[in-house]
């Protein structure tokens, strides 16, 4: 093994190395992530063997210090894996915005995300188009969501989308459940009371390369029964089209009802439009070519 892993080390690839020293000195990935996580360095078990099977690549800074921290936890020599790296990948990828743009709490978000092992600018998938279909029951909750999205990978080794769901005030989070309904499954999810966010993974059941696209339907099923008078849908990156629909009950139906666009959080309403309901109860919109920023509808109960 001594031979194997000085070969690694000179030729490389990097997961190669990586794998190669782990296995010499015998450490299991989960005794790998308790030893940087004594140093302050928070990487999961995930992303460690992602990093050893060569389905991704160390980028971020703290990435490349937990690198550094593993050539001396592995005992090897300085530099040994870093410099197997190499340069970063160019990205070549459209501009976005942060969470911050978009979502009030977004320090308590990148907790969560850092949770999944997700990172908080990850721009490895885009949309290309989406449609939404909320149900808003008797009591005004929207009691299911259903989401029908396509994804493009603009990375290699993108083998999940991570779902963001934020609840009306109110929200109980742990009557929020999240239900994988095509070509893909559910794997953690993270749930934040105070700020109402549940981040669940839906994982593919292959990694795509550059250039690859990905069909998943998902519901999201909120039982906390908080009136609702608005569902928004924010896009951190551009985007191809979306379409959401907003069906209500016939018990209790609106007075009024547009849509709007915003650039962020606590941003006036642009591009509004009055919407009126059809013979079943629904409105919706089409939107294309989207840009960073906020979509929705909003309504008003008598």
């Amino acid at each position: 093994m001594a031979d194997e892993l000085q070969a690694a080390l000179r030729s490389g690839p990097f997961h190669v190395a990586l794998r190669t020293a782990v296995e010499a000195r015998g450490l299991t990935l989960e005794r790998l992530r308790h030893r940087l996580a004594q140093r302050g360095l928070h990487v999961g078990v995930s992303s460690l063997s992602y990093w050893q099977q060569g389905l991704r690549r160390p980028e971020r800074e703290e990435s490349l210090r937990a690198v550094r921290a593993l050539e001396e936890i592995l005992e090897l020599p300085s530099r040994s894996l870093i410099d197997l790296l190499g340069p970063p990948k160019p990205r070549g990828r459209a501009p976005g915005v942060a969470y911050s743009t978009l979502l009030r709490p977004a320090q308590v978000l990148a907790s969560m995300l850092s949770e999944l092992d997700a990172v908080a600018d990850d721009r490895r998938l885009h949309i290309v188009g989406m449609y939404e279909s909320l149900h808003i029951g008797a009591d005004r909750s929207i009691t299911r969501r259903e989401t029908l999205q396509v994804v493009q990978a603009h990375e290699e080794g993108a083998d999940r989308y991570i779902m963001i769901y934020r609840g009306d005030p109110g929200c109980d989070v742990s009557r929020v459940s999240v239900h994988a309904v095509e070509d893909c499954r559910v794997g953690r999810v993270r749930r934040d009371g105070p700020t109402a966010l549940v981040v669940a993974e839906l994982l593919f059941d292959r990694v795509l390369r550059v250039g690859d696209s990905h069909v998943i339907r998902y519901e999201i099923a909120d039982l906390s029964g908080t009136e609702s008078c608005d569902y928004e849908r924010g896009f951190r990156f551009p985007a191809g089209q979306y379409v959401l629909r907003v069906a209500f009950d016939p018990v209790e139906l609106p007075v009024r009802i547009h849509r709007f666009s915003r650039r962020g959080p606590g941003a006036g309403e642009l591009a509004t439009a009055e919407l009126t309901l059809n013979s079943h109860h629904a409105v919706h919109l089409v939107a294309a070519a989207l840009q960073p920023g906020l979509v929705g509808i909003r309504w008003s109960w008598p």
